[in-house]
């Protein structure tokens, strides 16, 4: 059973989130909180496995909320569910370290699987998310990008680095490229090892930083 505290300081948004994990079997939404103080209260008493984190709350927005929880409780997973769409948003608080960002139009179904796959393999880099990456590489004020050679990379993590930075999940990988996706994740795991950082979407912002899908 996936442990769930949604923090939103909208009461008709938390009650429709409350119905859709009502009908999701996994799923066990223990808490809900209006403010960032009331969420610091109530994941210390219920230890969740994920929590669904607006940005815009009263006390202690949900900034402020995701550094303390990153620190505090490194294990809870961070999904991002917020009306702030804005790439710059989206890139700042992976670079805190949330583990999925999703907006709140998004689709039952996408919330559904954030929250799964959060659980499954910590970091959900979704479709919203690469393209802010992209995006942002793709902008001409960037300025030079610097390529570390130091890292070798064999044509089939080159295939399979390029499928993650697109927000492809192992099994996605696995499917296009035709291997297992324990395959596919056995070479996310090596990918996140040599470029030395903790988790998938540290992995994307190295890699976009550093030019490798031009490479």
């Amino acid at each position: 059973m996936i442990k769930v505290i949604h923090a939103d300081d909208h009461e008709l948004f938390r009650r429709g989130i409350r119905e859709v994990l009502a009908n999701v079997i996994e799923i066990d939404l223990v808490a809900e909180a209006a403010d960032g103080n009331e969420l610091i209260q109530e994941v210390a008493e219920h230890t969740p496995d994920v929590v669904l984190l607006d940005l815009n709350m009263p006390e202690m927005d949900g900034l402020e909320a995701a550094d303390y929880l990153r620190l505090q409780y490194p294990d809870v997973r961070i999904v991002v569910l917020t009306m702030m769409d804005n790439d710059e948003m989206i890139l700042h608080m992976m670079e805190k370290g949330v583990h999925s960002y999703l907006v709140k139009n998004s689709s039952t179904g996408e919330i559904i699987e954030t929250i799964q796959q959060v659980v499954a393999q910590g970091v959900y880099t979704n479709e919203l998310m690469s393209q802010a990456m992209l995006r942002k590489e793709r902008d001409p004020r960037r300025g030079p990008r610097t390529l570390n050679h130091e890292i070798t990379l064999t044509e089939r993590e080159k295939e399979v680095l390029e499928l993650i930075c697109e927000g492809l999940t192992s099994a996605q990988i696995g499917e296009r490229l035709f291997i297992s996706p324990r395959t596919a994740e056995g070479h996310r795991k090596k990918l996140i090892a040599k470029f030395e950082v903790k988790n998938t979407a540290q992995l994307i912002i190295k890699v976009i930083k550093g030019g490798w899908l031009h490479t």
